[in-house]
């Protein structure tokens, strides 16, 4: 197995930054930093790394969220880090990722924001489920994909933002 990436925490100004966008001061922000935990593999034969809640979430059918996860990627040129939901809250809950797959590249580290990954999920339940995820429990999973590009890629400018940072301007 090829060893290409290792996750880091973002700083907690970042964390404190981009958690108190979403939720303003009603948490200690310290408190919710400290217990957050690094992606991990739960077997020898997982291909995702799970991402855990950094506090209780908790959706009614249609509603979504916005999760800063206090997690950052750095991988090797050539690679990338695809985010899915956990498959059994997908199955269960139809909950889902808003934007279908994160991708995250591998330049994406050395952004102003850190490369802080974030996800948006959305309760699609159409049975009025309501998806309750405890904090520290597993909510998604990334898994690296290598990746070619074509033979006549010129591709040179650096990136420095998140959503959307590397559509051409016309």
């Amino acid at each position: 197995m090829r060893r290409i990436g290792k996750f880091y925490k973002v700083s907690f100004q970042r964390f404190q930054q981009d958690w108190e966008d979403i939720f303003g001061g009603q948490t200690d922000v310290r408190a919710v930093y400290e217990g957050i935990r690094l992606p991990r593999r739960a077997t020898r034969g997982s291909a995702g790394h799970d991402f855990y809640a950094p506090v209780e979430i908790v959706l009614g059918p249609q509603e979504s969220i916005r999760i800063p996860t206090g997690i950052r990627v750095q991988m090797e040129e050539g690679w990338v880090l695809t985010c899915y939901p956990r498959s059994g809250l997908g199955f269960k809950y139809r909950m889902q990722l808003d934007n279908t797959v994160g991708v995250i590249d591998s330049d994406y580290f050395y952004s102003d924001n850190e490369g802080h990954i974030q996800a948006k999920i959305t309760n699609n339940s159409q049975e009025g489920k309501t998806v309750k995820i405890p904090a520290g429990t597993g909510f998604m999973q990334g898994i690296f994909l290598e990746y070619g590009i074509t033979v006549d890629d010129e591709a040179g400018d650096v990136r420095n933002g998140g959503l959307g940072s590397t559509t051409p301007q016309p």
